[in-house]
């Protein structure tokens, strides 16, 4: 049952605030390349495969993104859909992404539902799910054997340590603004290689938070190109005023 709360605790975790206190490490910037559906449809399928397990996207449906990512109604069956329904057959293209485990037996079992991950880029941002995601070390203190630099004592499984590896915390002792020593991790160190190397992990993770950036609000990048069009009628507007305005006062002065 312990083993449990702490497992939830890590579930719970996108949900929570920043941990206080320290240097962030990592704390890599991250531009998001909406032109880059490769990599979204690179994300997606890690999300399928390593998240969906547990968190669900309950607020996308899987034609919405294959229309969006340009991913077939066949691809997507055949690759990104894995639920079924209380019948036994596939989840059809047109339901939502929702995850098999049901809420009221994830309460039962866990204490708590894991959170959906629909919005976690929109509430925490693409910088810290980035490296937060490249934040897990070994420590073996912790329940489930691994820690995280970006959210200390965290409770989640390290769920992309195959593809990573194992590392080590780099730690040094620094004294903060009231003069008290204090631990701060500033790299990592290698333990055991995974399947990619650092460079194809740092670029999975990429693609795994550019799927989740576009999921937050597919519409991102259509609301902007609609508001420069706006920007620009204005502007065209507001020189036709101008213009109509000295042709209206003209005889007055």
């Amino acid at each position: 049952m312990k083993k449990s709360v702490w497992i939830i605790a890590g579930l719970l975790l996108p949900v929570l605030g920043w941990a206080s206190g320290g240097a962030m490490y990592p704390n890599d910037e991250i531009d998001v390349d909406w032109g880059d559906k490769a990599a979204m449809q690179r994300g997606a399928k890690l999300f399928v495969n390593y998240c969906m397990g547990c968190h669900s996207l309950e607020y996308m449906r899987y034609n919405r993104m294959g229309k969006d990512l340009g991913i077939s109604d066949e691809l997507l069956r055949e690759n990104l859909i894995f639920t079924t329904n209380k019948n036994g057959e596939q989840t059809k293209v047109g339901e939502q992404m929702r995850i098999n485990m049901d809420k009221e037996y994830a309460e039962t079992a866990f204490g708590t539902a894991p959170p959906d991950l629909t919005l976690i880029a929109r509430s925490r941002g693409t910088h810290w799910l980035y490296n937060y995601l490249r934040g897990f070390y070994v420590d073996d203190s912790r329940p489930l054997g691994v820690n995280n630099s970006v959210f200390p004592n965290v409770g989640m499984p390290h769920v992309l340590m195959g593809l990573e590896g194992l590392k080590k915390a780099v730690v040094e002792t620094h004294k903060d603004d009231e003069g008290n020593e204090k631990a701060v991790i500033v790299g990592f160190e290698k333990i055991s290689d995974g399947s990619m190397s650092e460079a194809e992990y740092n670029q999975a993770v990429k693609d795994l938070v550019s799927f989740l950036d576009y999921v937050g609000e597919p519409i991102k990048q259509k609301r902007k190109n609609v508001g420069i069009g706006v920007l620009v009628f204005l502007f065209i507007f507001l020189i036709l005023a101008i213009l109509l305005k000295k042709e209206y006062w003209k005889d007055v002065h």
